[in-house]
């Protein structure tokens, strides 16, 4: 295990070579075909990995959450992966993955840690592909042969979905329009352009967009969102119109499949039909060294998921202050 968390530790930087580091676990046989699956979260997303500490049960806790443990400190709630995904632990829950998700701390417990693979993001396939669109996985990642030359897939969580499950409901992340303040004021009839791989997160921009009378098209990864900008250049330019009479924001994820936000970022800022188009990055990637990433490719701002009112005005703040003349 001292190998993984030293790897986690160094967080190499990748930004802009649409390539990530993605933890690899076990969580035990499944349900279904009882078989041990392969899983994965990207390496951003895990703060420590740890022997399985001594945990306190809650009393009247959720049956997903195993209790807290008491982490240099810091009282953090854990919650028994293995059960959430319908999966049977074979030696028991012998790890700990402590994870930071959109400024909270959470910690799952699993079977066991196999490795950190560093992958480009065009070898992982959306989750829609297979028919999952609404599961608890965002996609499908796929690994190099094994030592017997097969062919191996990793299932690549769905992180927000899972947190919003074993959030008490009172507390999940939810859009109150009243709150949001003034709609959204875009030129024409340009629209926001929003990329994400997670079901539950396009839901919540639906949401928050529409409370903000915006116009606009969500798309579930960067290579979908590039081509599309790229085709809605073409029809401006058939129309005699500027880029900025049909794209008023790009508003993007970072994790995602084929290619990822700060690649898509980077795409925009440096493509002169593009580089003045405003794009705001709004992640779940919440630390500071993420954050610094993200100025790096050229974001005009970044705002951890999910905050309605914060997102609001963050979205409000880069429409007005890239607004072309």
């Amino acid at each position: 295990m001292a190998k993984p968390q030293s790897e986690v530790d160094e967080r190499t930087n990748l930004v802009g070579s649409n390539k990530f580091e993605m933890l690899m676990f076990r969580l035990g046989k499944d349900n279904a075909l009882g078989q041990s699956e392969l899983f994965g979260i990207n390496v951003f997303k895990i703060r420590e990995i740890m022997a399985m500490p001594q945990i306190t049960p809650v009393v009247g806790a959720d049956k997903l959450s195993l209790g807290v443990v008491n982490l240099r400190g810091q009282v953090i709630p854990v919650f028994d992966l293995p059960t959430i995904v319908g999966c049977k632990p074979e030696t028991g829950l012998n790890i700990l993955l402590v994870t930071e998700y959109a400024r909270s701390v959470q910690a799952f417990a699993v079977e066991s840690v196999e490795d950190i693979a560093r992958l480009n993001w065009s070898q992982v396939i959306p989750a829609e592909a297979s028919g999952n669109a609404k599961s608890m996985v965002t996609s499908f990642a796929r690994l190099d042969p094994d030592a017997n030359g097969k062919q191996q897939l990793a299932q690549v969580l769905d992180v927000e979905a899972i947190v919003q499950m074993v959030t008490p409901e009172s507390d999940r992340h939810k859009v109150e329009g009243k709150k949001l303040g003034s709609k959204l004021q875009m030129r024409g009839d340009a629209i926001v352009l929003a990329a994400d791989d997670s079901f539950v997160a396009r839901s919540l921009l639906e949401q928050e967009l529409k409370a903000l009378s915006a116009s606009y098209e969500i798309v579930k990864s960067g290579k979908e969102a590039w081509e599309r900008l790229n085709a809605l250049f073409e029809v401006a330019e058939e129309e005699g119109k500027s880029i900025f009479d049909k794209v008023g924001l790009v508003l993007t994820d970072l994790e995602m499949p084929e290619m990822d936000g700060f690649t898509l970022t980077r795409n925009i800022k440096q493509d002169p039909r593009f580089a003045r188009l405003p794009v705001l990055i709004h992640s779940s990637l919440s630390g500071t060294t993420n954050e610094d990433l993200v100025r790096k490719v050229g974001a005009n701002g970044y705002v951890a998921k999910f905050e309605a009112t914060e997102l609001a005005n963050a979205i409000r703040g880069a429409v007005a202050s890239t607004a072309p003349a």
